[in-house]
């Protein structure tokens, strides 16, 4: 695929298509990042190529990153973040590369914030309520030799493994069928950076919404496809949670996302070990996994607000002695 025009040729050619080849072939990195690397380099080099010319990355300095970092301030906060990692991953790149090259960002200290959100989740009673509108959509539906009773026989079994094994969207559309082992309740799930892991599945509701999917459609190399027989889009998986969602009547945003933090969010609150949440969402450090602590602490605080014995408990301030 052609990155960059012609008129960023000179510095497309040497560092960056060699930075970017060494990020899909060597590291393995997925489509979805690669094209973030390259939008957010295309960038940079157009604003180097208009207001610094230099025929070679390797030949920006401290100042003229400090320029960009101003340029790009208007950006929503995550979006700075990742462009600025970007840019630092290149030039890591090269240093490793090139003995001789020293990147800009050893003298510049950059001290980037990013505002803390906590995840979106459902509520317990929020994911009964989406299920039971895709299972009632679905029993509600008499004729079962049309694509609408099949697609609800998909939704069903794309709802429940996202909820039973907290996967990214982008993990869900990519599985194969060889990735799925009905029989013993096995999913194999590749993510960031081609890692691999292993998922079981324990509840017999999803096994059988799965197998009743796969009796249906009979995919033979992706295992979630549309009515061509195509991989099912991840936007197509956000439609359909957004339908659903809407005809349970719940008011929040609800996104394939929203199923993982769920998935983390509840296992937390019945004390699963952190570190084994971690392996089942596929992150690299436990320090990405632990954002959900905070969700927890939110929880445990309602709950300690609104619950606790205490509150129960009222005295006459003339009886309170103050130590």
């Amino acid at each position: 695929m052609q990155i960059f025009t012609n008129e960023h040729a000179v510095l497309a050619d040497s560092s960056i298509h060699q930075f970017l080849f060494h990020c899909r072939y060597e590291k393995n990195l997925n489509d979805k990042t690669l094209n973030a690397y390259a939008t957010d380099l295309r960038q940079f080099i157009g604003y180097i190529q208009n207001m610094n010319p230099c025929e070679d990355i390797k030949q920006v300095t401290r100042d003229m990153l400090k320029n960009y970092f101003q340029e790009i301030s208007h950006f929503k906060p995550k979006t700075v973040k990742r462009k600025i990692a970007s840019l630092k991953a290149i030039m890591n790149f090269l240093e490793f590369e090139d003995e001789t090259y020293v990147s800009p960002f050893r003298k510049l200290k950059v001290k980037f914030k990013e505002p803390y959100v906590l995840p979106a989740v459902m509520t317990m009673d929020e994911v009964r309520k989406i299920f039971q509108s895709v299972y009632t959509e679905h029993r509600n539906n008499t004729c079962t030799d049309n694509y609408t009773y099949k697609a609800q026989v998909r939704n069903i079994a794309v709802m429940e493994l996202l909820f039973a094994t907290g996967v990214r969207v982008s993990e869900l559309c990519n599985l194969k069928c060889s990735d799925i082992d009905l029989q013993n309740g096995l999913v194999k799930v590749f993510g960031k950076g081609s890692k691999e892991r292993i998922i079981q599945i324990c509840q017999r509701e999803v096994l059988t919404a799965l197998k009743n999917y796969f009796r249906l459609f009979k995919p033979v190399t992706s295992f979630f496809v549309n009515r061509l027989g195509l991989p099912l889009a991840p936007q197509s998986v956000r439609l359909l949670i957004k339908k659903y969602a809407r005809a349970a009547r719940i008011d929040k945003r609800i996104t394939p996302h929203t199923f993982r933090h769920t998935f983390a969010t509840l296992l937390l609150e019945e004390d699963v070990d952190i570190k084994y949440i971690q392996n089942l969402l596929g992150h690299s450090t436990i320090a990405t996994t632990q954002i959900y602590t905070h969700v927890n602490a939110e929880k445990q605080k309602k709950i300690l607000s609104t619950k606790h014995p205490r509150r129960k408990m009222n005295f006459d301030d003339k009886q309170v002695i103050a130590v």
